[in-house]
C-alpha cells in the first residue's frame, strides 16, 4: 500500500470505521502523516504565535483512532487493547511493538487476512 492510498483510506474510505483490519502499511504510513502534520502545525504555531494544532487534532484523531483498531484487529487483538499505551513508560513501547507485529495469516475474529483477499 503506497502513502497516498493509506491516506486516502484512512481518510475518505474509512474514516471512522473501527471494525474489520488494516495492514501494518496502511498504518504506519497514516502515522507518517499524522506526525507530519502535528509537527508542521506546531513550527506554524510557534512562528505565528497561535495555536494551529486545534485545527488538526479534530480532523485527525478519528481516523486515527480508527486505524489504530483496525491494526490490533489485523494482529488478532482487540481494540481496547489500545489503552495499554496509557501506562507510564512501558505501555507505549509495547504498544508500538504490537502496532509492527506482522498480519495474523488467516482469517481471525475480525475478518479475513487483508493479504489473502489482496
Amino acid at each position: 500500500m503506497s502513502f497516498a492510498e493509506a491516506v486516502r483510506t484512512c481518510l475518505v474510505r474509512k474514516y471512522a470505521t473501527f471494525s474489520g483490519r488494516a495492514q501494518r502499511a496502511e498504518y504506519w504510513w497514516f502515522s507518517v502523516l499524522y506526525a507530519l502534520g502535528t509537527l508542521l502545525l506546531v513550527g506554524l504555531s510557534v512562528a505565528v504565535g497561535e495555536p494551529l494544532l486545534n485545527a488538526l487534532l479534530p480532523l485527525l484523531i478519528v481516523p486515527m483512532l480508527a486505524v489504530s483498531v483496525r491494526r490490533l484487529h489485523d494482529t488478532g487483538r482487540s481494540g481496547w487493547r489500545m489503552l495499554i499505551a496509557l501506562i507510564p513508560v512501558a505501555g507505549p513501547v509495547i504498544y508500538l511493538v504490537g502496532m509492527a507485529v506482522d498480519s495474523t495469516p488467516r482469517a481471525n475474529w475480525y475478518d479475513p487476512s487483508p493479504k489473502a483477499v489482496a
